[in-house]
Parts: structure tokens; sequence; C-alpha cells
């Protein structure tokens, strides 16, 4: 009898759009610029380094405007929870089967924004670090104000940053992993084909991207 409901269930699988093709760009090349900028710094590729942190600050600014007036589940209000509903998500993710999302959940929306914060304080320490110590870059005059001690602990705070997005990013990839078991749905596949399944989204909140 489960054989056969389940056989059932996967003829009437369909997929849904919901997250749209900038999303998908953003996040990926996110991915991608964040691993160059971590690997020329650590291998002092410093013209490298310097470009793409340029390219991602352009590429963050982007993401904030789409995230004013993108598509439906790209903006900003459509994943602004409140402080209880995060609670009971994170609590219900830890003990038992939460709430089902169509895009971010709570959990997930609570890491973008802490990640689009951090990553605002890399880029802004990060040309400050290049006005004040290289004396280059749209902060240039920063080195006529800051002493050389400030200007170090500058480009200190850049680094002890970037070590707190890797630590970001580790938890980011849990919690991808945990929610795609506990939703039975692949995470990381709907990031990159922009669908899920329809089974996915039966039940609550369960609305379709136009």
């Amino acid at each position: 009898m489960q054989e056969a409901v389940v056989e059932e269930s996967s003829k009437n699988f369909t997929e849904v759009k919901v997250w749209d093709l900038p999303i998908r760009l953003f996040h990926w090349t996110l991915v991608i610029g964040v691993a160059t900028a971590y690997i020329s710094a650590k291998y002092r590729f410093s013209d490298v380094h310097v470009l793409v942190g340029y390219a991602l600050c352009v590429l963050i600014l982007a993401r904030v405007s789409w995230g004013i007036a993108g598509t439906k589940y790209a903006r900003f209000t459509s994943f602004c929870f409140p402080f209880s509903e995060t609670a009971i998500y994170l609590r219900t993710m830890l003990h038992g089967k939460p709430r089902h999302y169509v895009g971010h959940n709570p959990a997930g929306a609570l890491m973008v924004f802490t990640m689009l914060a951090l990553l605002t304080l890399i880029f802004l320490t990060g040309l400050a670090t290049l006005g004040a110590i290289d004396f280059d870059g749209p902060l240039s005059a920063l080195a006529n104000y800051l002493s050389d001690e400030a200007s170090f602990l500058i480009r200190h705070l850049h680094a002890w940053l970037v070590n707190i997005g890797i630590a970001l990013v580790a938890l980011h990839l849990a919690g991808v992993m945990w929610g795609s078991v506990q939703h039975r749905e692949n995470l990381v596949k709907a990031m990159i084909t922009g669908n899920k399944s329809e089974s996915a989204l039966s039940g609550t909140n369960s609305e379709i991207n136009k």
C-alpha cells in the first residue's frame, strides 16, 4: 500500500519556479567571487584581489536593488520575519519538522541578512585598507586622516571579518543540508534550476512565484 502511494505521488510530480535568474546568478557569482577573493588574498595576488573586491561591491549593490524592486521571492519584504516566528522555526528545525516556506524560511532569511551585512562590512574595511595603506581606491583620502595604527587596525578587522564569514558559510552549508533532509527537497538543485517540487510546496505558505 505504501509503495502504491509513493508511485502515485511520483506520477503527479511537477515543479514550479521559485528563484528567478538574477537571484541564481547572484548566488553562484557570489560563491565564485568570494572564493577568488579569498584565494587571491592568501597567495598575495593583490591586483586580482582588488578587482574581484570591486566586482563584489557592485554585486552586493545589485542584490540590494533587486531585493527592493525584484520579483516576489527576491524582495526582502517576502522574507522579513518577526523574531517570534524565527525563534519558532529554529526550535522546530532542531526538534521536529518545521513549517515549509516557498521562498526563504526564517533561518535562511536570517542567514541572508547576516551575510549581506557582513559582506558590506568586509568590503568597506577592504576599501578603507586599500585607501589608508595603499593610497588607492575611492577611499584614498583616508590616508590623510588616519594614523598608521588606525590603518592597520582596519586591515586586521578586515581579516577578522573574513574569518567570521568562513564560519557563516560553513553554518549555511550545514543548514542547507539539514533543510534538504527535513523538507525532502534538494535546495542546491533548486538554486541551480530555480524550481521546487510541487510536493514540497504542498501545505502552508505554498504560493507560486509569478
